[in-house]
């Protein structure tokens, strides 16, 4: 139960953050650079949230050494991160859940995906890196 509210908290912070960052992105930045360039400049934003979220999570709720325990947090976290996006994508932007997933900018989408790959691993990662 411990692994399933840390990784509902991992996603909470994370996808809180994103979805500030992405109001600002579609209010702000997108009228004044284009979907593309808005996105790609918000990616190092969330990187920095990711890093930040995964590291006081292993030092305040993960069991310390358990590569295993952050491997699960990460993945569970993900899974929560993609059902939010096919929520928000088909609810409020009218989006069929084909379209959510596979509809996006052959840039930026792929930097999307592999922002979202570094999510689900950052817990074991950091982990890792702080039994070392």
């Amino acid at each position: 139960m411990r692994t399933l509210q840390t990784a509902a908290l991992y996603f909470l912070l994370v996808f809180g953050a994103g979805f500030v960052l992405g109001i600002g992105r579609v209010l702000i930045v997108v009228p004044l650079l284009g979907e593309r360039a808005a996105e790609l400049l918000e990616i190092p934003l969330m990187l920095g949230v990711i890093v930040a979220a995964a590291a006081w999570l292993v030092r305040h709720r993960l069991d310390h050494g358990r590569l295993s325990s952050a491997l699960a947090v990460g993945f569970i976290a993900l899974g929560m991160v993609l059902i939010a996006d096919l929520a928000v994508g088909m609810w409020l932007r009218g989006l069929s859940a084909t379209d959510v997933y596979l509809d996006r900018d052959p840039v930026s989408g792929a930097v999307y995906y592999a922002a979202l790959l570094c999510f689900a691993v950052m817990p074991t990662i950091i982990t890792h890196v702080r039994q070392n």
